[in-house]
């Protein structure tokens, strides 16, 4: 499911979609508190329901709030949200 321009989580509006794959989708979104770009990835509805895959979506976000490299992006934040919890990863600097 496509989430449209606009669209609000949390501080979070989304721009448009920048791709998706196996694990989840993910977005270009605007982080209204910090005015800063950020990519979303969020888990499919599809996939909500499966509390393998929502182990192994949370278990990502951690991994990556451990990981320290100019290359990777940090994720600010993993909210929750049943079914449908976003993964925020600060922009890198590059063009999204």
């Amino acid at each position: 499911m496509l989430l449209a321009a606009g669209t609000r989580l949390g501080p979070y509006e989304i721009v448009g979609p920048l791709g998706a794959g196996g694990m989840g989708e993910v977005y270009r979104a605007r982080d209204t508190k910090l005015g800063r770009d950020v990519a979303i990835k969020i888990l499919p509805d599809a996939f909500g329901a499966d509390s393998d895959r929502v182990a192994r979506f949370q278990r990502e976000a951690q991994l990556l709030a451990t990981l320290n490299h100019p290359n990777i992006a940090a994720p600010p934040a993993a909210a929750e949200k049943p079914r449908r919890p976003p993964l925020p990863s600060s922009s890198t600097g590059r063009r999204f």
